[in-house]
């Protein structure tokens, strides 16, 4: 799959990804410091999944109808880069088919996802 990692993501998930094979882009290699707008547009351009921990993309999505092709919340606080990079892969291979066009939400414990994000 084709991910934009925005720059909170930690390094170890962005490794971990690549080294399973996923196409990811990080923000943090390309132009730290971009606003949250810019994040999102790149994401469309490069035809991504956005990775986040910033909960403000969710304002973006459904309070201002920003337009994504996908967007995984990472919600993991107090875990460990470590095991934060295995659950994140385990939740992306367990749901691959499910996150065009959703707004998921991975936790420890669970995977939320909710589908049909706008489109143009």
């Amino acid at each position: 799959m084709k991910f934009l990692a925005d720059e909170c993501v930690d390094r170890q998930i962005v490794d971990q990804l690549r080294r399973e094979g996923h196409e990811l882009l990080y923000v943090m290699e390309m132009d730290p410091g971009i606003s949250d707008d810019e994040v999102l547009s790149l994401t469309n351009q490069k035809k991504s999944i956005l990775l986040t921990a910033d909960k403000d993309f969710g304002e973006l999505i459904f309070r201002q109808g920003k337009i994504a092709k996908g967007v995984i919340l990472l919600r993991l606080a107090g875990v460990s880069p470590e095991v934060k990079a295995e659950v994140v892969a385990d939740a992306i291979k367990a749901h691959a088919g499910e996150l065009l066009q959703a707004f998921t939400v991975i936790t420890r414990k669970t995977v939320r996802i909710r589908r049909k994000l706008s489109q143009s």
